[in-house]
Parts: C-alpha cells; sequence; structure tokens
C-alpha cells in the first residue's frame, strides 16, 4: 500500500536522503520516494504504516510532517 504524506523544513538533498534513511527503517517499507521540491514523501510499505510512526522517523531526521 503507497501512502503520501508532507515533510516541511528541507532543502537539500541532503534532506532528502535523511529522512529517506529512517523511513526506510520502517518494519514493513518497501519503497520511499521523497520529491524536495514539494516535501512530498511516499512510502510503500504492508501492513500500512501509522502516522505517528512516520512523524517519529520524520522528526528523528530532523524535520517534521504537515
Amino acid at each position: 500500500m503507497t501512502q503520501t504524506w508532507t515533510v516541511s523544513g528541507m532543502t537539500c538533498e541532503h534532506c532528502v536522503a535523511s529522512v529517506t534513511e529512517e523511513v526506510a527503517q520502517l518494519p514493513g517499507v518497501r519503497r520511499v520516494d521523497v520529491v524536495l521540491a514539494n516535501g512530498a514523501l511516499s512510502v510503500d510499505a504492508e501492513p500500512p504504516l501509522s502516522d505517528d510512526a512516520v512523524r517519529e522517523a520524520v522528526a528523528e531526521a530532523g524535520y517534521e510532517l504537515v
């Protein structure tokens, strides 16, 4: 299942890599796509991820979900 969120605070490709790395570590994640231009975070995971789990992973990378 693919889910989408928006991440705020990213300014460069290093930011994208940090968010991707943290979210990819969540259980069940198969693919993570992050678009710097609009802050889009798309995750393919089974089972679906909770908003709280994604929020915590994004926060661990230094950013936040909006």
